[in-house]
């Protein structure tokens, strides 16, 4: 690994180790890093490996730096996404599962990768199949983002549940979740961002062995703040990573330039 991708700086805010990094580039770089290490030393260990992948601009240079890492063995790799909007084709330009197609799977060629059924006939069903197949297979790695109002998937703040029973469930996505993706450029107008979603809940995000959380870019200042010096609570759902001995923190210069504390 250069030494150029290494952190500028490194701090613990609770339990959760922070590494924060010069550019999204070099942040991009030293995650891909860590994330094919430990996939490589999952596999030799226990012969298979299975992730929880998170979509979003701010995993997209994370992912094409992965996929062109090689060295991990796809082929024995179970792969699921987070979080996919409810009633949205799968052929759709924001479409999660398209994302992950193009990003991933047809980069990759994964053992198999469990896709999240957004246009599902019946959204409820959909849910209780996908957790059946969460509880079936043991996560060894979930990466995720944080969203500009804190969420982890599409857990808002009105939604998220700490302690939720549920491993998958469908949610209505607030104003500011809905706006990001215009911003994004995922649509053209909040009335086209879909209002409901399906989304891992945060125990089942946090039920992986590790988990690993990118947060780069200024857009991000605000929710990092909050994460790493507000109180933990569903105000803010990724401060609940704070919490968890087993996540790190992947964070650059813009997306840190708030913190007063660290």
């Amino acid at each position: 690994m250069s030494e150029t991708r290494q952190p500028i700086k490194i701090f613990t805010a609770d339990s959760l180790p922070v590494r924060v990094y010069a550019s999204e580039a070099d942040m991009a770089t030293d995650v891909a890093q860590t994330v094919h290490d430990y996939l490589v030393e999952t596999i030799a260990s226990q012969g298979e490996a299975a992730a929880i992948l998170a979509t979003g601009n701010s995993q997209i240079q994370f992912l094409k730096t992965l996929v062109k890492l090689g060295g991990i063995d796809w082929s024995k790799m179970t792969l699921f996404h987070m979080d996919e909007y409810l009633g949205v084709d799968e052929n759709h330009s924001a479409c999660f599962r398209r994302y992950m197609r193009e990003r991933v799977e047809s980069q990759a060629n994964p053992k198999v990768f469990h896709y999240l059924g957004g246009d599902a006939p019946e959204p409820i069903a959909e849910c209780e199949r996908y957790e059946a197949l969460l509880k079936a297979q043991p996560i060894d790695l979930c990466c995720m983002g944080v969203g500009e109002n804190g969420h982890i998937a599409f857990n808002d703040p009105p939604v998220a549940d700490f302690e939720d029973e549920r491993l998958v469930k469908i949610v209505e996505l607030d104003i500011a979740c809905r706006m990001q993706q215009v911003n994004e450029g995922h649509f053209p107008d909040l009335e086209a961002v879909p209002k409901y979603a399906l989304t891992l809940t945060v125990p089942a995000l946090c039920s992986a062995k590790k988990v690993v959380c990118v947060a780069p870019e200024s857009r991000k200042a605000k929710a990092v703040q909050a994460m790493l010096e507000g109180p933990v609570s569903t105000n803010c759902p990724a401060s609940f990573l704070r919490t968890q001995s087993q996540a790190a923190l992947f964070v650059d210069n813009d997306s840190t330039s708030l913190l007063e504390k660290f």
